[in-house]
């Protein structure tokens, strides 16, 4: 389990620095993108602190 937490903290802070999928794949040596998806996921409580809300009919939201 210390090397899963290990490679996703790896990922992710390369994530937060810019980095493509590409040269995450090539750092974490996966042959597959669908494996360095997993790794790299988006920090999705960043996401929520910048997300706009939904627009509603009328254009009240």
């Amino acid at each position: 389990m210390g090397a899963h937490i290990l490679r996703h903290s790896l990922a992710t802070n390369l994530v937060q620095n810019g980095a493509s999928l590409e040269e995450i794949s090539d750092t974490l040596r996966h042959r597959s993108r669908t494996t360095t998806m997993l790794y790299a996921r988006l920090d999705v409580e960043g996401l929520r602190s910048i997300a706009q809300p939904w627009p509603t009919a009328g254009g009240v939201a």
